[in-house]
């Protein structure tokens, strides 16, 4: 799944497929400006700050459970959004420190140092990243990924594939090549 937010015209977190299939709204009431965005995968939560509520909140992956991590001054100018363990991290925009808090309470608010011009954050670690099983995008003997001659997106699951092409091109009756 690929998640992501827009603030166009109607404020929203909205998931899909990788192939950009089956667009579902999570989360579009109570909502301004979503910016930063981060996932829990072993728990499948959505994380989120909103700039203009000055405020972090949490959904399912179905968009039920949603409840505000932390709201208020200390939040205002946040960008970047990261899980990890027990907390969430951070940037400050205002004043380029990094933050960390608590992801069950909103409390233990700590900045952990400064970083000049830091605007996004991520967090590499081993257990976080899950395990990759054979899949319907993997190269054929004809080294195309998936079958596809340009673009292989995996779709409603990793058994299922998409066949995109590259600006210029479009998919030929075989739903592979690209003219």
């Amino acid at each position: 799944k690929l998640f992501f937010t827009d603030y166009g015209n109607a404020a929203k977190v909205e998931r899909c497929d990788m192939d950009g299939m089956n667009r579902t709204w999570i989360v579009d009431s109570k909502i301004e400006q979503p910016t930063a965005l981060a996932l829990d995968l072993i728990n499948k939560y959505v994380y989120w700050v909103d700039i203009y509520l000055d405020s972090v909140e949490v959904v399912d992956y179905q968009g039920r459970r949603r409840h505000t991590i932390i709201k208020g001054r200390q939040v205002r100018h946040l960008c970047g959004l990261a899980v990890f363990e027990n907390y969430l991290y951070t940037v400050n925009s205002d004043n380029l420190s990094i933050l960390r808090i608590n992801r069950y309470n909103g409390s233990d608010v700590q900045a952990l140092v400064r970083l000049d011009n830091a605007k996004e954050i991520r967090v590499y670690q081993k257990r976080t990243q899950t395990a990759v099983k054979s899949h319907a995008c993997e190269v054929d003997p004809y080294g195309m990924p998936g079958g596809c001659s340009h673009i292989c997106l995996l779709s409603s699951s990793y058994k299922t594939r998409t066949c995109r092409c590259r600006t210029g091109f479009i998919l030929g009756s075989d739903g592979r090549s690209c003219k």
